[in-house]
Parts: structure tokens; sequence; C-alpha cells
């Protein structure tokens, strides 16, 4: 169970970073725009975020391991068509069919592993899981760079093709089925909920091209927004809801869900810029910017396996509170110190402090979310954290983006490291609300006999 949920999330996390240093050789090779290639990123993460609470209630609804499986098999075969892709339309298409399968995938292994795992046992098995996803934000860009200059751009997808196929095996095989408590699907829930998601993202991954104030901006984030206070209204009320709205009566269910929104936002966006930095502002190629990210990422492979076996002992705040205070500290160095002419070794200290915090953060959220719920209620909880998981990327991703715009270009690296060093703020910015978010998570209560 814990072997196939942590390769299959660090199959989805790898992809959603993988590309990036790809996307030069994805230009030669197809043609592609400026604008086809900001798709060739975006579709991935459009889909996936649009379709995590559909996914979720699927899984309630006809089996956690069986949509799973679907999902992970969906993944498999949008990778193929991405690896073949004769241009980038093709190219496209395939990654919003990946970002989809990527949506079936994330909630149900949480589901999975939430159900699996006793309440005591829980915060240890998602610190395992978070390790093996950080794993992915290690390896992300220094594989892409890795295969772009040793290989071609096409086998960061075939790679998954098999990994995709072992997976669908082991999960119809080797993981017992479990369903939600409520076998009906809130239809009217699922197209509020999917309308809302995809206007708002629709809007932020447009919002620097098109221009903030523009109407193809504004209209789609307004109506989303207002497709998803239907969706609450709706919830109050549906016989069946998708996302029973007193989930949220808990603070450390509204609170962790928050945390998450803030720790992603920065930390996507973190990673976007850093790893253009070091090629924009520093000089790097692919590979080497890559192998410039690996301290980062290596600190999200080893610290959220400490940080699960720790949370069940001193609560999620702290780890939540100090971990996004030491990311938020971090952006701050970097941005005092990034400058075309700074060597290397000058950020690389701040950067292991930035992923030391990040790793930190992620279990303890996933812990406060899955543990403040009743077993029944774990599929549409794991829905939810990671809706709000994809929407942070997608809003901290586009927020960063007009920081960088705004006091810096692409016209030179001096231009862009002035940029950077605005976004940088941005990120800091974000992760200090999110450690406000995780201050509100209550203090777990321990019992003499030790039990919470």
């Amino acid at each position: 169970m814990l072997v196939t949920t942590s390769v299959a999330s660090m199959m989805v996390v790898l992809d959603a970073l993988v590309v990036a240093t790809a996307l030069t050789a994805i230009r030669s090779d197809l043609g592609a725009s400026v604008a086809e290639l900001e798709w060739t990123v975006n579709a991935y993460g459009l889909s996936f975020a649009v379709l995590l609470m559909t996914a979720a209630a699927a899984g309630d609804r006809w089996g956690r391991r069986r949509v799973f499986a679907a999902g992970v098999t969906l993944f498999a075969a949008a990778s193929l068509i991405c690896a073949i892709a004769p241009g980038v339309e093709v190219l496209i298409a395939g990654r919003v069919l990946q970002g989809a399968g990527a949506a079936f995938v994330m909630p149900l292994a949480l589901a999975l592993l939430g159900a699996a795992f006793p309440a005591e046992l829980r915060a240890k098995a998602l610190g395992v899981f978070a390790s093996v996803s950080g794993l992915a934000v290690a390896l992300g860009p220094l594989l892409g760079g890795a295969v772009v200059e040793g290989i071609s751009w096409p086998w960061i997808f075939w790679i998954n093709v098999p990994i995709g196929v072992a997976l669908a095996y082991f999960a119809l095989t080797r993981i017992e089925e479990s369903h939600g408590p409520d076998p009906a699907l809130d239809v009217p829930g699922l197209v509020l909920a999917g309308a809302g998601s995809f206007g708002v993202v629709w809007g932020l991954v447009q919002g620097n091209s098109a221009g903030w104030t523009s109407l193809a901006v504004l209209g789609p984030i307004v109506a989303g927004l207002v497709a998803l206070g239907a969706f609450v209204a709706w919830q109050r009320r549906a016989a069946h809801p998708m996302l029973p709205l007193h989930l949220f009566r808990s603070r450390r269910f509204a609170a962790g869900n928050a945390v998450i929104f803030f720790h992603w936002a920065s930390a996507l966006g973190a990673v976007f810029f850093m790893a253009q930095f070091l090629q924009e502002g520093l000089g790097f190629g692919p590979l080497a910017a890559g192998l410039g990210l690996a301290p980062w990422g290596l600190t999200t492979m080893v610290v959220p396996q400490l940080a699960g076996r720790l949370v069940g002992r001193f609560g999620e705040r702290p780890f939540i509170v100090l971990g996004l205070g030491s990311h938020a500290l971090a952006m701050l160095w970097i941005a005092l110190v990034a400058e075309p002419a700074t060597g290397y070794w000058v950020i690389a200290v701040p950067l292991v402090l930035s992923g030391t915090g990040i790793a930190m953060c992620l279990p303890a959220a996933q812990s406060a979310v899955l543990t403040s719920v009743a077993p029944q209620f774990i599929g549409k909880a794991s829905g939810a954290f990671s809706s709000m998981r994809q929407l942070g990327g997608a809003f901290g991703v586009a927020i960063l983006v007009a920081g960088f715009s705004l006091a810096g270009s692409y016209a030179s690296s001096t231009a862009f490291s002035a940029g950077f060093r605005a976004a940088a703020v941005v990120s800091a910015v974000l992760a200090a609300v999110g450690a406000l978010a995780g201050s509100l998570i209550p203090r777990r209560v321990v019992k003499e006999s030790g039990d919470v």
C-alpha cells in the first residue's frame, strides 16, 4: 500500500516539474511559440486542479482502489501521447490528459493511506509518503536536464509508461478496496466545484499574459468565484454533499487546508523561479541547474520522515510554524544576495534552509487534515486537501510572476535578477501567511496512556 501510493505520487509530482528544463528543446523540435510553451506547463495543472474533488467523490462511490488504478492507467496512456506527439497541439492535449490522470491519483492515494493506517501510525505513513513525493522535487529539474542533454525530451514521458503499468497492476492485486460512507454522487456539487475551480485557475494562468484587469482574466475569475459560492450554498442543503461543510468546524481541518494552500503557493513559485535564476542569472545549463537545486530537493526526501515520526508526539503546529517560518527567512535571505555575480555557494545555504522548512511543513499539514475527520470522511478530506494544494500552486506561480514582471524582465541577467528578488519576497510573504494559519491549529492533548 505505502510503496504503491508513494511511487504514484512521486510520478505525479515529478511531471509537474520535469518539463521546465525541457522547454527549450520542445520549442526547437516542435516549433512552439512562447504561449504554447506556457500551456505545455499550465495544461497539466489546470485539469489537475479542476478534477480533484470529482476524483475523490468517484473513489468514494466506485471504490478508491479501482479509481486510483484507473487514474494511474490514464496517466501512463497520456504520457505515451506526449512522448510520440508530432506537434505541440498534441503535446498540450496529452498534458491535459496527464493532469486528469494525476487528479485521480493524488487524493485517492491519500484516502487509501488514511483508510489503511490507524490514527497513531498515520502521521508516520504520511511522512514516508511526503518523503517519496519530495524525491520528485529533487529529481524533477535534475532528471529533466539530464534527459534533454543525454537523450531527448520525449523520454521524460516515456519513463512513465512502464511505471504506470506496474503501479496499476500492484494496485489491483495488492491493495484492499475501500469506499466512502455514501455511494450517492452529488452531481450538482461536482458541476459547480469543477466549473468554479476551472474559472479561477483559468483566470490565474492567463493573468500575466492577458493583463490582470482584462475581461479575459477578470471574467473567468469572477464566474469561478460565483460558482464556488453556489457550491458552498448547495453543500448546505444537499442530501449527499461531496464536501460536508461540517468538516470545516474543526480548526485543525480548516487551518490545515489554508496552510497547504499557502505552502504550495510559496514553494512551487519559488522553485519555478529558482530554476530560471540559475540559468538566466548565473548562466547554468539545464543539467547544472538541476544539480544546483539538488540540495533544496534532497531535504524534501529526508526531513518529512523525521517530521512524520515526531508530529504524533508534539502535534502539527510547531512543524508548520517553524517550517514555513524557516522557508520565509530563506526566501528573504536569497532576495538580499541574488545578483548575476553571486557565487552559487552564497545561495546554497538558504536553499537548504528553504527545503528543510517546506519538507517539515508538508506531513504536518497532511496530518492536521486527515486526522481531524472520521474515517468515513477521509476520501472527501483528501480531495479537499489536494484541491487546495493545486489551487495554491496556480495562485503562487501567478502572483510571483506578477511580482517578477513589476521589478524585472528577461532582457538581461541583471534585469532578471531584479525580478527574481521581488518574486522571492512575494514567496516569503506567502510562507508567512501560511505560518500564521498554522498557528491557529490547536495543540494536541496527549493522555497519560499515550493516546492523542
